[in-house]
């Protein structure tokens, strides 16, 4: 079998996927993208596909390997976003050549189905309360939110009560009945984020995200060692010689690889085993759409360390494109009390509705992420 043709698609909501062609008529699906930067990606990908082009698809390690080690200059998320989609796409081709699900040729299951969560948005305690309580009816006990609006790099006791406040007034209308991980998205600064985390402590949340940025990952070690809250980070990590590091240092019980921005299947598997070495938890990190949602679960299937899995359905960002829009076998994402069983279809199980992704592609929005500033006009991390 021979490659033959690459082909991306820039969809909404803010989305890109890759079809890879094969002269045996097999066609694999890939979403390589950077949210908010997805013609960077789509560049990238059009350069690695012309060498790929006549390649045997299912050297999946071979042509990994080639396209990260072959250039001088390697690696970030633009590079590796573009490898993961491609990644992911031939093994879906060598899953529907060899007529079985990806987990079987990654080793097999280690779990029957998988635990998800839901993201929930709003500014108010009361939207947000109202929103986890219809989720709940439907089977979801967990759930993730913003910790935090913009903080500056020392901010007041008012920034914080705000914060602590609306945490506070969920966990008192819900109770136990719900677990939630706070996503501080990097927003927090180093001095900041041991304020916050120690007055988030007594509503006990399930994790804490990104409580610094990647950046910063020195201080992973130094709040986990004054917190009990598990501390979970890895979305802006592109490869496991980034997570080696922050590994040995230790600091995060949970680990967040993109499959779609840390090379893909291949590497995150990678990614997963040297987390299960270092007894951290794996909950991939996936706010896109159903291809990077599908190898997701591949790799969760295939994790004795997988606790929890994200997933972008109903999110707000997802304006104009539903995971579900784009696929056939829409049952293949359907939800039991919060879970995810394994698909059955060979390769990474969806069948992407080729048509509606044709023409949906044809008013793709180019997303960017809004700039926020401080109330000085300096530039806030979003």
């Amino acid at each position: 079998m021979k490659i033959t043709k690459l082909t991306t698609y820039r969809l909404p909501p803010r989305w890109m996927f890759v079809k890879i062609e094969t002269d045996e008529g097999i066609v694999g699906w890939g979403e390589p993208v950077i949210e908010g930067r997805a013609r960077t990606v789509e560049t990238a990908v059009i350069e690695m596909g012309e060498t790929l082009i006549g390649q045997d698809p299912s050297r999946i390690n071979d042509i990994w390997q080639t396209l990260y080690r072959s250039n001088f200059y390697r690696g970030g998320p633009i590079l590796m976003s573009a490898i993961a989609g491609i990644d992911q796409a031939l093994w879906d081709i060598k899953g529907k050549a060899l007529g079985v699900p990806v987990y079987e040729l990654l080793g097999g299951l280690v779990r029957d189905k998988m635990k998800t969560y839901s993201w929930v948005g709003g500014d108010r305690p009361d939207d947000i309360v109202e929103h986890m309580k219809k989720l709940m009816a439907v089977g979801f006990d967990t759930f993730k939110m913003n910790g935090c609006e913009e903080m500056g790099i020392v901010d007041t006791a008012r920034a914080v009560d705000k914060a602590v406040a609306k945490i506070g007034e969920i966990r008192a209308k819900l109770g136990n009945a719900v677990d939630f991980g706070l996503d501080f998205h990097g927003r927090v600064s180093a001095p900041m984020a041991p304020v916050l985390i120690k007055e988030l402590e007594p509503f006990r949340p399930l994790f804490i995200e990104e409580p610094v940025l990647a950046e910063q990952a020195e201080y992973y070690p130094r709040l986990a060692e004054r917190t009990f809250i598990p501390i979970a980070a890895g979305e802006r990590m592109f490869s496991r010689f980034e997570f080696k590091r922050v590994f040995a240092q230790s600091g995060l019980s949970i680990v967040q690889p993109d499959l779609s921005h840390a090379g893909g299947i291949t590497e995150c598997v990678k990614i997963a085993s040297m987390a299960e070495a270092y007894d951290i938890a794996l909950a991939p990190h996936c706010p896109l759409g159903p291809i990077a949602l599908a190898s997701c679960l591949h790799v969760d299937f295939v994790s004795r360390n997988a606790v929890l899995q994200e997933q972008s359905m109903g999110i707000h960002y997802n304006q104009g494109g539903e995971v579900n829009d784009y696929v056939k076998n829409k049952d293949v994402f359907k939800f039991d009390n919060g879970h995810i069983h394994a698909m059955k279809g060979p390769g990474l199980g969806v069948e992407i509705d080729e048509e509606v992704v044709i023409e949906r592609s044809k008013q793709a929005p180019d997303w960017h992420n809004p700039v926020w500033r401080h109330p000085d006009g300096a530039v806030a991390e979003w």
